[in-house]
């Protein structure tokens, strides 16, 4: 009996904890540098190109290494069973050869300089795919931003319908509100009681979203904070700031002197590399001498039968590289544009935002606060009064609906800009 009530009060204990957690994980408010903070250092697509750029540069730590030594024993001069030895030198010796390959220390340094400017590659490529994150991350966060106004609106609606229709109810029995009235503003309650749904659905879409970019439970709850600015646009005269400030132009630069320091490697084909070959011979003649081979050899690359491979990939890296210039001009004129597009479809969007602002919806206010002031007076019908709400929740809902463009504009032009 004891043992079923400690049970008991433990079981208790863990749902009240777990209930104060889930709680208290609700009700953390994480702002949108919050999200970009766990994305930039949780993201598990992120630690995975990090883990490979270490493996790049770990490759770079043996660049300068040597080839193996070789080393082989058999018989010199041996032999062939059943012939016949006529003097005791002519048994053959027993031999022992070692090899060491020595490449040209030339040749080592402009490895690994290579080497190592693949992983300044992958640092860039880094930064280019946390932009992206990053653009991810904003899109939804803002798009979330938007789903809570919005739940404000419709929620300000539910209020409104509902108080429309308890009036029309208590006023139907004294001839002063029409059946047809209240089945109008019941259809419109459950209209409104349908987006409310709706916008909870996607409030937990963002929500997973975010999640999933974090790299945190999918079923983790937080709230967000619904005050944020919108990127002032720049003009841009030249390409002089996106040089600087783009990832991709960046990474597209390192793999320029990648390629050229790849091109420095392959000229170098054309030195020559070294080996050591020494080689101890023991005869099995006891009078004959111990003897050995030293040899040192080195190669001859610039032989015609053996340049041509070096000489034509030599060519082919200069036009690589080449074209690889083009295309960075090409992505730079390309960039410009696009941000000076953006930079102007940011004023005008942020231009009619202001105007549903300061007049369009003020405006439609003014009209449904004047026919539900006529209808709580009764000189007025519901029908006027619903549609006057239903223009003023158009509005609203339009309003935000470009005020959420808005946002993704300014997210395209941060991203294009590499904020």
């Amino acid at each position: 009996m004891m043992l079923s009530i400690k049970y008991k009060i433990c079981l208790v204990s863990g749902l009240l904890l777990l209930a104060a957690f889930n709680l208290q994980a609700q009700s953390r408010v994480l702002t949108l540098d919050s999200v970009l903070h766990y994305i930039h250092h949780n993201n598990l697509m992120l630690q995975e190109h990090d883990i490979k750029t270490k493996a790049v540069k770990t490759y770079a730590e043996g660049a300068k290494s040597w080839e193996a030594p070789m080393v082989g024993a058999g018989v010199f001069m041996y032999p062939y069973p059943g012939q016949t030895i006529m003097e005791s030198r002519d048994r053959g010796m027993l031999m022992a050869a070692a090899q060491q390959s020595i490449p040209n220390p030339a040749k080592l340094k402009a490895k690994e300089n290579y080497m190592l400017s693949r992983v300044a590659v992958e640092d860039e490529g880094h930064e280019v795919m946390a932009n992206q994150f990053r653009a991810q991350a904003k899109a939804a966060y803002y798009q979330w931003v938007v789903l809570e106004k919005k739940k404000a609106v419709l929620l300000e609606s539910q209020r409104i319908m509902q108080f429309m229709l308890k009036l029309s109810k208590v006023r139907y029995p004294y001839n002063q509100s029409s059946l047809g009235s209240i089945y109008k503003a019941e259809g419109r309650l459950g209209e409104v009681e349908n987006m409310l749904l709706m916008n909870a659905s996607e409030i937990t879409m963002k929500n997973i979203q975010l999640n999933i970019l974090m790299n945190l439970p999918k079923d983790a709850r937080f709230r967000i904070d619904t005050v944020i600015t919108v990127t002032e646009p720049i003009a841009l005269t030249d390409t002089t700031y996106l040089k600087n400030a783009r990832s991709d132009v960046r990474q597209l630069d390192k793999r320029i002197q990648s390629m050229q320091l790849n091109l420095q490697l392959e000229k170098l084909e054309r030195k020559p590399d070294f080996s050591l070959r020494f080689e101890n011979m023991v005869p099995r003649d006891r009078m004959m001498p111990q003897v050995f081979t030293a040899m040192g050899m080195v190669s001859i690359p610039i032989a015609p039968w053996s340049s041509k491979m070096y000489k034509a990939n030599t060519k082919a890296m200069s036009l690589e590289i080449e074209a690889m210039h083009k295309g960075r001009e090409s992505l730079l004129q390309e960039a410009q544009g696009m941000v000076n597009s953006m930079a102007l479809e940011l004023e005008t969007k942020h231009t009619q935002v202001k105007n549903y602002q300061t007049k369009i919806i003020p405006a439609l206010r003014r009209n449904y606060e004047t026919t539900l002031l006529s209808y709580e007076q009764n000189t007025g019908q519901l029908p006027l009064v619903i549609d006057a709400w239903e223009a003023l929740n158009m509005a609203q809902m339009e309003y935000l609906n470009n005020l959420e463009q808005l946002y993704l504009i300014g997210v395209n032009y941060e991203k294009e800009l590499e904020k």
